[in-house]
């Protein structure tokens, strides 16, 4: 089977009289750190992600100065030639991520570097929050984060309001659709929003979950009420099921779906109740199931990633994110943070063809902590001579 891979570029027109290097190869992942900074005027739309104006005096990248660029992403099918190397290449393939609503979490750093990679961004967001997410876009409160490692601008095509709790509109209550805070906001239901990318584009390539909710997270199980245990497998398992069941008629064989699950699945971390670790749990045997079915009758692949504790907004919800971090430092084979951007670039590996035989996977990006048995900073090991990071 062959496939036409569209190249993008980067267009870049000087609008100042200050020296401005060519910034015109193929967006292709290079995946790194080394950009950092950025302010960026406001955007044309609040939905569709236009030309910004750059200033970056700001920005440190080797080989990169400037003061002022317009950048903007642009197709050029002609260049079709494959790349030296062995790149992870997603130019000409289209993403939806579902669950993004604003620029710290794993969803965003997972757009970030499938945009890296060359693909095209289209985003789902829960509705209560779109106002606030396409304000801040507008705005440039997240131009700093969309600075991806060639000094272009991650470019956002679309944002759609979502509620991946409703699969239709006859499933939404009457109390829903008369809450202020969806109104204003149409096709939202996962059945809608799967039309809507359709009549704009036709088709997509990645399918990405980035939510999950558990409205009685804080509670230990024992002490979760039927609703809040419903609620968190509803918001957090059976919506990767939904947006699979809705968007896999119109994503492209080849293509590949990607969610986000964690530990709690298999092991048990105290704090992570509300029938949260059920939920995830059953994520990931759905992700089983999904992969068989989805592979069978569509070629499509589908993959689940097991990250380890974030400082997101989202996380902090839980209440103890910050000690779940320590604890990894202390005992993970890797003794440091986990980056959003790990996840975000083990992602778009998983979702390039460099991934093309793995699925129904279960792709732990937790610096190693899935594999310890015990926890090593116990007193009980302080006689041990265990190897230690000392920078860390």
């Amino acid at each position: 089977m062959t496939t036409n891979i569209t190249n993008m570029h980067v267009a870049v027109a000087r609008v100042s009289t200050y020296s401005v290097n060519e910034v015109s190869k193929s967006s292709v992942a290079v995946f790194s750190s080394g950009v950092k900074g950025a302010s960026c005027a406001k955007l044309r739309s609040s939905c569709h992600i236009a030309s910004t104006k750059l200033s970056s005096q700001n920005v440190k990248s080797s080989g990169l100065r400037f003061e002022r660029m317009i950048t903007k992403a642009m197709s050029d099918s002609s260049d079709t030639k494959p790349l030296p190397g062995l790149p992870v290449d997603l130019r000409g393939k289209r993403a939806f991520i579902a669950g993004i609503a604003d620029d710290n979490g794993y969803g965003w750093a997972i757009a970030k570097s499938l945009a890296a990679a060359g693909a095209e961004i289209l985003v789902g967001t829960w509705v209560p929050a779109l106002n606030i997410f396409e304000t801040s876009l507008r705005r440039g409160k997240f131009d700093e984060s969309r600075v991806l490692p060639d000094g272009s601008l991650m470019e956002i095509t679309k944002v759609y309001p979502l509620d991946a709790v409703y699969d239709t509109p006859e499933d939404v209550p009457e109390d829903v659709k008369t809450n202020k805070r969806y109104a204003g906001s149409s096709k939202w239901t996962v059945k809608e929003v799967a039309e809507s990318v359709k009549e704009d584009f036709g088709s997509i390539d990645i399918l990405v979950h980035s939510l999950a909710n558990g409205p009685e997270v804080s509670k230990p199980l024992l002490e979760t009420s039927r609703y809040g245990y419903l609620a968190a497998i509803s918001a957090s398992s059976y919506s990767y099921v939904s947006l699979l069941q809705h968007f896999v008629p119109i994503m492209n064989p080849g293509g590949a779906s990607i969610s986000l699950t964690y530990i709690a699945s298999e092991r048990i971390i105290p704090g992570y109740g509300g029938g949260m670790s059920s939920a995830k749990a059953a994520l990931e045997s759905d992700t089983q199931v999904l992969a068989f079915e989805a592979g069978r009758k569509h070629g499509i692949r589908v993959n689940t990633i097991s990250a380890g504790p974030l400082r997101s907004r989202a996380a902090k919800a839980i209440g103890f994110i910050d000690m779940m971090i320590d604890y990894s430092l202390e005992n993970a084979p890797l003794q440091k943070e986990l980056s959003a951007e790990e996840v975000g670039n083990a992602a778009a590996f998983l979702a390039s063809p460099l991934a093309s035989a793995i699925t129904g996977t279960v792709l732990y990006v937790d610096n190693g902590l899935n594999a310890m048995g015990v926890g090593v900073d116990s007193p009980v090991f302080k006689d041990l001579d265990i190897p230690r990071d000392n920078k860390h």
